[in-house]
Formats: structure tokens, C-alpha cells, sequence
């Protein structure tokens, strides 16, 4: 079994802005949706008028890629506005309101992460179990020696290895600076429960499928030896849309 890793804290920048990021169900209240490109970037507005984060900012996108999928969210909308069906957007309010004023704070959260990633704590048994997790997940360890230099220790079952410094400032290195990109490898992070996969994802060593397959191993086995869980995969292919909206951002913006 897979070393739990803590979520973030309640009073994290990220956490409290990601509560205040699901208004009440509305009706939908405009017709058009369209993108205004200005110096803060390319802005949604309806019926042309901005829309606004929940901290009142502008929601903007730095690139049209993402203003686009911003505004097919927006567009996508039926009779009510329904935010759980906007990932993309959420993950922008969160970027805005939080992220932006909050780096440090945020890529401490990444990095504590590393210190017990996902990926480095194999199962003593099964040895089915152990294989498999050896295929999704060597890979990723693989690419963070040879691309970042960084060489993490294994364990086997929960109990806690204390990781080479080295492999640590190796790691932590790349983060992003952006709080775009930033933000984006913390959502990954945080759903994945590896910050390991999310940094594979930003330089694109994983695609959104192996990188969300790598972090469902221990689950995806036990519903082969148990049968289907179906809460769980509803709640699964939720999250994972908020991971693909990760991902869209890092692919959008240039990894530099």
C-alpha cells in the first residue's frame, strides 16, 4: 500500500481561495460570450461586459489558448450556470485570487510533496501489486535523474525515508516562477497526490492519461480484485477534468 500524503492545509492561500470558487447556482444570465484582448491579457466578457474572479479581479488568460477554453466553459453553459462543469475556470479563480499573490507559499506546498511523493513508496506485497506500480512508476523516477538530476530512494510500505537533499533542490528547481504554470503543477500535485507526475506533466515526460493512470494504480487494482467502484469513478472522472484543465494550462504556456 502507497504512503498517504497530507492535503493541504485549511488555511492554505490555494484552499481558501478554492472554497470561495463555487458560487450558488444561477441562472444563466447572458447570451454571448467573447474575449477582449488587452495589456492584462485576453479577458472573457459577457454580452461585453468582464466577468470577475470571485476576489473581484478580471478573468483573463495570458494566452488565447486558454481564453478560448475559458470561453467555451462559459459558452457551454445551459439554463443554470453549473460550476462543477467548469474546471478551467475554477482553476483560473484560483490562479488569480491566490496563486498570483501567494508563490512562495504555494510552491512550499509542491515541495513538501517530494519529500513524500506518491511514487516513491511501493507495496510489500501484493507482488502484482508492486509490478505494476514498478511500470507506471519507474518511469517517472527515471526521468527525474536523467532530465533533472534528482536521485529519490524507494521504500517499501508507509513507513517514512527521509530523501537526499540533493534530490529535493534537484526537484524543487523547476518550479515555475509563473503563478500560471505554478498553479497548475500545484493542482496537479495536489490531485495526483505526486508532485513527481505533476513536474513530469509540466516538461511533458507523461500525457494526461499516464500521468492520471500512474496516480490510480493502488485504486485501479483493487477494483480488479474487488469489483467496480461506481461513487468512486464518478468522483474520479471529476477530478480528472480538473486535471486535464491542469494540463491544458502547461501545454499552453511555453515551459521556460
Amino acid at each position: 500500500m502507497s504512503k498517504p500524503v497530507e492535503g493541504n492545509q485549511a488555511g492554505s492561500p490555494v484552499e481558501v481561495v478554492r472554497r470561495a470558487v463555487g458560487p450558488p447556482r444561477r441562472r444563466r444570465f447572458y447570451q454571448t460570450v467573447t474575449i477582449a484582448a488587452g495589456e492584462s491579457g485576453y479577458a472573457i466578457e459577457l454580452d461585453g461586459k468582464p466577468v470577475r474572479t470571485p476576489g473581484r479581479r478580471l478573468l483573463a488568460a495570458p494566452v488565447a489558448d486558454l481564453a478560448n477554453g475559458l470561453a467555451e466553459e462559459w459558452a457551454g453553459q445551459r439554463e443554470h450556470i453549473e460550476p462543477v462543469n467548469m474546471p478551467l475556470t475554477r482553476l483560473a479563480n484560483t490562479i488569480i485570487d491566490g496563486v498570483a499573490a501567494s508563490r512562495e507559499e504555494v510552491a512550499a506546498e509542491v515541495r513538501k510533496y517530494l519529500a513524500s511523493d506518491l511514487v516513491l513508496y511501493r507495496a510489500e506485497l501484493p507482488t502484482g501489486l508492486r509490478a505494476r506500480q514498478a511500470q507506471l512508476w519507474d518511469p517517472i523516477l527515471a526521468w527525474a535523474r536523467d532530465a533533472l538530476g534528482a536521485h529519490f530512494k524507494l521504500a517499501s510500505g508507509v513507513v517514512h525515508v527521509a530523501q537526499p537533499a540533493a534530490a529535493l533542490s534537484a526537484a524543487g528547481a523547476v518550479l515555475p516562477q509563473d503563478e500560471w504554470r505554478l498553479g497548475a503543477v500545484h493542482a496537479a500535485t495536489t490531485l495526483t497526490g505526486s508532485a513527481l507526475i505533476a513536474l513530469a506533466l509540466l516538461h511533458a515526460a507523461v500525457s494526461d492519461e499516464q500521468g492520471w493512470q500512474a496516480a490510480h494504480v493502488d485504486e485501479d487494482w483493487n477494483m480488479e480484485q474487488w469489483g467496480r467502484d461506481e461513487i468512486a469513478l464518478r468522483r474520479r472522472a471529476d477530478r480528472f477534468a480538473e486535471f486535464q484543465a491542469a494540463a491544458l494550462v502547461l501545454r499552453a504556456l511555453p515551459n521556460r
